[in-house]
């Protein structure tokens, strides 16, 4: 049997479709350094849009498939890579090393949107992201504790500021710049100016994500930050009983007014799972969060339980994704972080789309 050519490879997977996208992998570039070896060996890469891609066993099945079914193949030899591509739009001047700024907010406080913010960001690098958290709750930072940092930020060049670094993240908060017994008493104005200088005047570098933990409610911060920035989307954070259901479509409102996309809703502290008979129970009700997102027309991204080895990585400064990454805890971060970055991916191919049209063959 003769050797297969590359022609007939990329014939073949040029009729694989990104199971998210709806395009094939040959037209969308992820198709990267295939070779032809002796004795119908076939190697090659896809370069995924996210290392956090949700569809990759989906992917690979496909494409291996394809590639078999090819006349005088005999082994397939498949890695992946990553790319995360950035939206096709105006420059970002005050951040323009990062590709993507990820909202996590709320209604309301007391739901858990930090450890949210938190572990979404660490299960983000653990899936081979380039990943920054900043801390905007400027009234009631707590992303320091959470994260064990407590040293103050140094400048190397008198001009910007170096992130904290902890389980992999850069990090910066309010909260390592001012006493921790310190009340912060600012208006609007002040606010705007400091998230400014917390997105210019840190040296970010190149991330993938840079993800935002917003004070809680619809004010002045989440404001600015739809006017300094062109967030790729907001997280939005309840608990399952009804109050908090009600402040996060409010807040859904807010989002919506001011065109930050909605990438779907978290319901945090879902059931309480008794780590001595193993049942669960709904403390705080059961499916309002499906419900709620069902009814705004938004993903759920996870149903997060109530554990305490979440609340203990938290006051120790380390999140149950570093502490304890086989737990199903753990595992539903990632599940999480997953759909947020498939939902970017989604939302970036649909904007840069016409561009892509344009040199389409």
């Amino acid at each position: 049997m003769s050797q297969p050519t590359e022609q007939q490879v990329m014939e073949a997977l040029s009729k694989v479709n990104d199971p998210e996208l709806h395009r094939d992998l040959v037209s969308l570039d992820m198709v990267k350094d295939l070779r032809i070896e002796p004795e119908g060996k076939v190697s090659l890469r896809v370069d995924l849009t996210t290392p956090a891609c949700p569809m990759k066993d989906r992917i690979r099945e496909d494409v291996e498939a394809a590639v078999r079914a090819v006349p005088g193949v005999k082994e397939v030899n498949l890695t992946f890579g990553a790319q995360v591509r950035r939206a096709q739009r105006e420059a970002e001047t005050l951040i323009p090393q990062v590709k993507h700024v990820i909202l996590v907010g709320a209604g309301k406080g007391g739901v858990g949107k930090s450890t949210v913010a938190l572990n979404l960001a660490v299960a983000l690098q653990q899936e081979g992201a380039k990943v920054g958290l900043l801390d905007t709750d400027f009234y009631g930072p707590s992303v320091p504790l959470m994260t064990g940092l407590d040293q103050k930020p140094t400048s190397k060049d008198g001009r910007t500021l170096e992130p904290l670094e902890a389980h992999g993240l850069k990090v910066m908060s309010i909260g390592f710049l001012v006493d921790p017994d310190q009340a912060m008493v600012w208006r609007g104005p002040m606010l705007h100016s400091a998230v400014t200088q917390l997105l210019r005047d840190v040296n970010w570098g190149a991330l993938d994500y840079l993800v935002l933990d917003l004070p809680p409610g619809t004010g002045d911060v989440p404001l600015s930050l739809s006017q300094l920035v062109k967030a790729s989307g907001i997280v939005l954070v309840s608990t399952p009983q009804d109050v908090a259901l009600a402040d996060v479509v409010k807040a859904k409102t807010m989002f919506d007014r001011v065109s930050i996309p909605i990438l779907g809703l978290v319901e945090n502290m879902s059931s309480f799972a008794c780590p001595h008979c193993s049942g669960t129970t709904s403390i705080f009700s059961e499916g309002g969060g499906r419900k709620a997102a069902e009814a705004m027309g938004i993903p759920l991204l996870g149903e997060i339980p109530l554990d305490l080895a979440i609340r203990v990585g938290g006051d120790k400064g380390v999140p149950v994704t570093v502490e304890h990454p086989d737990s199903a805890q753990a595992r539903a971060f990632r599940e999480m972080a997953r759909k947020v970055a498939g939902r970017i991916s989604v939302e970036t191919h649909q904007v840069r789309l016409p561009i892509f049209q344009m040199g389409a063959r």
